[in-house]
């Protein structure tokens, strides 16, 4: 079996041939389709987490995203914005598939605290585990198990415990998926529509059918197995007459059988003739009544041959029996798939809502009753099955009188309740739709007319970009985020976003495009005959769903191997910024929705683009004067090979006052590492003041002790109530020996010619700027030839959450393992890892010398 049968790895056309001519889809439920491996674990984990739905991610083939590949307990329409999901995206799953580590979220609290973004575009109650998915101890998807959050809490342990069988069980599945397959076409991608797998129904009452032939000319009548259980009727003890089954038939049915008979001939065929039969499953003593229907059609094959009623007997002791039940209630009763179509609706609805059941089967109640075109009314539903707890809002009818509803949901659908109640009590008469609370906690006054009701999908779309962009502080992250949402969330599978220079447009991000094809549009003019151009000029959005569109409208050119684009201008503050061109692999009809979610995320993306180009300027300047202050070439010493590090961790014109310096001295040379207190320009100011207080006192032959005495007398005369940090050491290159002074900072690491480093817990003062008398004691040192020392500030080591003792003993371990044969690899792998490790950057300097 090839590698395109054993899971859908591309857009596939309408005969379910690959786009890209990778191979062919095997058909609905065949070997290759990967339901077979994931459907029964997902199912599982559902049920091991007491969960009412389950979600399985794979990611895509250009691994840019994570596909939504299953679906069970949850319609998929809810989904539709988060079908595809950035790799790189604030969200849960990616960041689970990411880490690939385990991630519980109990409610929406600790949701909206981890991840807001995910928060605004699903804003309801409930809780949710992700587990990542692996094969080959490689993480190629995310498992997700969704939880009401009213449930009894569970921890982490007890979450993971309760995934890992389920985790395990896709591992083992898709490992061996599909049975022969080599590694190469187990390879584990998605790039298909999500499948949907019903959960197993607990708990309904399972409806029985007998199948009966009556010959109405003779009444003969021959009926199965199920049919005479349904009469009561033993095999042995029946004849094979209608009077056998009319026996059966309660006295005061009689009639509604022998009907049947005359409902055959006249119309051809029985419909709902309903009586009730005895039921002695109790005993003969305990003799009750069992509700049936007989359904049927008329067979006669013309003169002189039989007319036979063939029909079926019905149990209608459950559903069928409720739905009459519900006829005979006072208030509105109806049901809703998971999808939120309606299945069935009582007569005393039709009534409340002015609307008959025939036009309502099948279709979205907010769809057909003007009165519901309410993008509120509509996320009650959304709310209930995602909750699955109990809505209930308050509508204003338009005759002026007001209904309340109430939703019942379940995993495989909904229940409603509808009845006529006064006006909501309280302040304000907003369209708000109520909360799951009581009826009158909250209401809707009607919309004064029909409301266009915006699709939740290209709502999300646009919230999640917002939010996204937020966070992005410099063009190139603006730039990403702009890639890593749209391309995921639209399917799309290129995209160039462009600038305005000087009447020319340039490249500043590219995705998915072969290499050097984007090259021959770099600086063309703005009168250059390109859609990309004509979409900035005009500021008109533009759309092609084929290449034939395109050739109409711009004969001769040629967009590669796409069959689809949208061409949006940027435009901010009514300044041309740029262009923003996507592409599709296959021919793509633009949606009403999609334009216009487009059109306005190119101008959340414009104004993000602009905002982020004036921080660059802004940052352009700052980090210019912040590398004035550091030097730019530390001298060289002989025996000694030093090496600093910078690592900006601020923003904008939030500069930061951490610096270092090599100095030599009549005695030897001078190591010197410091951190002023805060992040501005005014901190940056004095670390500039403090590194040539340092140089000039080292400079003039003054001991250590004197140099830390004399610059902290300086500051506090400064009056600029800044604090700092300083770590001193004079080394006499010849001999090994230092002097070393510390006021207030990290202590020095050193790493000892066999690998083993530690930690110089050297005799300290309080911070420079605190106290102008304050002493500072010397530690003397030697160093041993092949010895390397660290000087850092405490950036490199203090992580949120974690003691300053941890961070150190971590960077420590560090430095032993990591080899020392180059100061400055040595130096790349202590900053880098920083870098990788803090979530809340701060300014990192570090000076390494090695002692040869």
């Amino acid at each position: 079996m090839d590698e395109a049968a054993a899971v859908p790895d591309g857009p596939r056309s309408a005969d379910g041939r690959s786009r890209d001519g990778a191979g062919s889809r095997a058909p609905a439920g065949g070997p290759g389709r990967i339901e077979d491996a994931l459907t029964d674990p997902l199912v599982e984990a559902v049920r091991d987490l007491d969960g009412y739905g389950g979600l399985v991610y794979l990611r895509s083939r250009d691994r840019r995203s994570l596909v939504l590949a299953m679906v069970t307990g949850v319609p998929r329409s809810l989904l539709k914005a988060w079908w595809r999901v950035p790799v790189g995206g604030a969200l849960p799953m990616a960041e689970a598939y990411r880490r690939d580590e385990t991630l519980w979220l109990p409610d929406e609290r600790a949701t909206m605290v981890r991840f807001p973004h995910f928060t605004a575009g699903l804003p309801y109650s409930f809780g949710s585990a992700y587990q990542p998915v692996r094969t080959g101890g490689e993480a190629v998807g995310v498992l997700v198990v969704l939880r009401s959050a009213s449930r009894a809490p569970l921890d982490a342990e007890t979450v993971d415990r309760a995934l890992r069988p389920a985790e395990r069980a896709m591992e083992d599945r898709l490992t061996a998926h599909p049975p022969g397959a080599g590694a190469a076409a187990r390879r584990v991608e998605y790039d298909d529509e999500p499948i949907s797998v019903r959960l197993p129904t607990s708990g309904a009452h399972p409806v029985r059918v007998g199948l009966i032939d009556w010959d109405l000319d003779s009444d003969r009548c021959t009926a199965d197995d199920e049919a005479l259980a349904l009469l009561g009727i033993d095999r042995a003890d029946y004849g094979g007459t209608i009077a056998d089954v009319e026996s059966r038939v309660s006295p005061d049915d009689l009639h509604e059988l022998r009907e049947s008979r005359h409902d055959a001939l006249a119309g051809g065929r029985v419909r709902s003739r309903h009586f009730r039969v005895r039921d002695t499953s109790m005993g003969e003593a305990e003799t009750g009544y069992r509700p049936v229907e007989l359904w049927g059609h008329l067979v006669h094959a013309g003169p002189g041959s039989p007319r036979i009623l063939v029909g079926a007997l019905v149990d209608a002791a459950g559903g069928l029996t409720a739905a009459e039940a519900a006829e005979r209630l006072p208030d509105g009763i109806f049901s809703l798939d998971q999808d939120g179509r309606l299945t069935y609706a009582n007569r005393r609805c039709e009534e409340l809502l002015d609307s008959g059941r025939e036009e309502l089967f099948g279709r979205y109640p907010w769809e057909v009753i003007t009165w519901l075109r309410d993008p509120a009314y509509e996320d009650r539903y959304r709310a209930a099955m995602l909750s699955q707890e109990p809505v209930s809002f308050l509508v204003g009818h338009p005759d002026g009188s007001w209904l309340s509803f109430v939703l019942y949901p379940d995993v495989h659908g909904l229940t409603g309740r509808v009845f006529p109640t006064g006006p909501p009590t309280g302040t304000g008469q907003g369209r708000e739709a109520g909360a799951a609370a009581a009826p009158d906690a909250a209401a809707a006054a009607p919309p004064p007319g029909p409301v266009t009701a915006a699709r939740a999908g290209a709502l999300y779309h646009v919230v999640q970009m917002a939010s996204v962009l937020t966070e992005a502080v410099t063009v190139r992250d603006v730039c990403r985020a702009v890639a890593e949402q749209l391309l995921p969330a639209f399917g799309a599978r290129e995209l160039a976003l462009y600038t305005v220079r000087e009447g020319r447009m340039y490249l500043l991000w590219e995705s998915g495009y072969p290499e050097d094809f984007l090259t021959p549009f770099e600086g063309v003019t703005l009168d250059t005959q390109l859609p990309g151009v004509h979409a900035l000029t005009t500021r008109l959005p533009l759309f092609f769903d084929s290449p034939e569109d395109l050739s109409l409208a711009y004969p001769g050119i040629t967009l590669d191997r796409m069959n689809a684009w949208a061409f949006l201008p940027l435009i901010a503050s009514g300044r041309s910024v740029g262009s923003c061109i996507l592409g599709w692999e296959a021919p793509h009809r633009f949606t009403p929705d999609e334009r216009s979610a487009l059109t306005a995320l190119s101008g959340l993306a414009a104004q993000a683009m602009e905002r982020a180009r004036l921080y660059d300027a802004e940052s352009a300047v700052a980090r210019g004067l912040q590398e004035g202050l550091l030097p730019h070439r530390l001298p060289a010493v002989e025996g000694l090979r030093t090496t600093g590090r910078y690592l900006p961790g601020t923003q904008g014109m939030a500069i930061g006052g951490d610096w270092y310096d090599v100095i030599t001295t009549g005695r030897g040379v001078a190591l010197v590492i410091g951190d002023v207190e805060g992040h501005s320009v005014g901190a940056a100011a004095v670390m500039g003041q403090l590194r040539s207080a340092v140089h000039a006192f080292a400079a003039s032959e003054r001991p250590p002790q004197e140099v830390i005495t004399h610059t902290n007398r300086l500051l506090t005369e400064l009056e600029s109530d800044a604090f700092a940090t300083c770590c001193y050491i004079e080394l006499d290159p010849g001999t090994g020996r230092a002097l070393a002074v510390r006021a207030g900072h990290p202590p020095p690491l050193l790493r000892h010619p066999d690998g083993r480093a530690e930690t110089l817990n050297l005799e300290g003062g309080v911070m420079l700027g605190v106290q102008p008398d304050s002493e500072y004691p010397v530690t003397a040192l030697t160093l041993a030839p092949g010895s390397v020392l660290a000087l850092y500030t405490d950036g490199l080591v203090e992580r949120p959450g974690s003691d300053i003792e941890t961070g150190i003993d971590a960077v420590r371990r560090r430095l032993s393992e990591t080899p020392a044969d180059s100061v400055e690899h040595l130096a790349d792998r202590l900053v880098g890892t920083a870098r990788r490790a803090r979530e809340r950057p701060d300014d990192v300097a570090l000076l390494l010398t090695a002692y040869r």
